[in-house]
């Protein structure tokens, strides 16, 4: 499989909701980011430990994370495969024996970030979901096959809501052909 390197880059709240973040990521060069959907207490994880809180060495994903690096001398790996139903496939791979475990795309960057674990995406996946990256922008285009079916449906609401009927007719789309596959 051709992939590419990321790297974790900030956490971002998204303006009119409380209750989705996101998690941006861009390729070594940073010349391309991707903009991963969290929840609100995956952005209060970051924020602890981007904020280096005193608690953090004393939470469990560290202890975990500690325990299996002293239980063990294998090298781990993020490997983002794939979406899902507006949801990135993750896996945590073992460098060695190439097993890999599902996880939650959200935790896998926080274990990422605890753990200095590599983070990779497939090549072409990345060509597809990423956006050029720009230091200065203000804001983060997400592509709409990466939110949740529930929050598509929320997105959709407000969009009638709002009168904005071109979003609403490409949301409804979305919505469409997930209820179809």
């Amino acid at each position: 499989m051709d992939r590419v390197r990321l790297k974790f880059k900030s956490v971002s709240e998204i303006l009119g909701t409380d209750e989705i973040g996101l998690l941006i990521l861009t390729d070594e060069d940073e010349l391309r980011q991707i903009a991963m959907p969290c929840d609100r207490s995956m952005i209060y994880q970051f924020s602890l430990r981007l904020n280096r809180a005193p608690v953090v060495g004393r939470l469990l994903p560290e202890v975990l994370w500690h325990v299996i690096s002293m239980q063990s001398d294998h090298a781990y790996e993020i490997l983002i495969t794939d979406i899902i139903e507006g949801q990135y496939r993750a896996l945590l791979v073992d460098v060695e024996t190439q097993e890999p475990v599902s996880l939650r795309m959200s935790d896998a960057i926080l274990l990422s970030y605890i753990g200095k674990l590599p983070i990779f995406i497939d090549r072409q996946l990345m060509e597809k979901q990423s956006v050029p990256y720009d230091r200065e922008a203000r804001g983060v285009a997400i592509p709409v096959n990466t939110i949740s079916t529930e929050m598509l449906q929320d997105a959709l609401d407000k969009a009638v809501e709002e009168e904005k009927y071109e979003l609403a007719s490409h949301l409804r789309d979305e919505l469409r052909k997930r209820k179809g596959k």
